[in-house]
């Protein structure tokens, strides 16, 4: 009489076998124990983004403020520190995010200055 390998699911769905060694050669007549190992997975650290504004001639110093406090809640210095880095470089770090965070947050400026008629521009960078 032959009896064939017990089938088992790991909690992923994946099956295996659990090999009986009972009546083989060279094995000891008591039940057998299996060592199961599982590789865990590495994860890798998501990709970072710079949110930049950029300078313009018409968007007011104090909107500018304003939209840093607002969106990336930089305190009244901080705000007023990276407003003037734009204006006299052209343009200015706001803040480092994944993916999904700058581009919400890009989109949030953009549609913020549109509602209120200015022409202030923001966009994303990979880091």
């Amino acid at each position: 009489m032959s009896i064939s390998p017990v089938r088992k699911n790991d909690q992923d769905g994946r099956s295996y076998a659990m090999a009986d060694d009972e009546g083989r050669p060279g094995t000891p007549g008591g039940p057998s124990t299996s060592v199961i190992t599982k590789v865990k997975p590495k994860t890798k650290r998501p990709n970072l983004y710079r949110v930049l504004i950029l300078n313009d001639d018409y968007t007011p110093m104090e909107f500018v403020v304003h939209v840093l406090e607002k969106f990336f809640q930089k305190d009244v210095e901080a705000a007023t520190q990276i407003m003037l880095h734009v204006h006299h470089h052209g343009i200015g770090e706001c803040g480092i995010f994944t993916y999904e965070i700058a581009e919400t947050k890009v989109t949030q400026v953009m549609d913020f200055a549109r509602k209120h008629q200015h022409p202030l521009q923001c966009v994303m960078e990979k880091k």
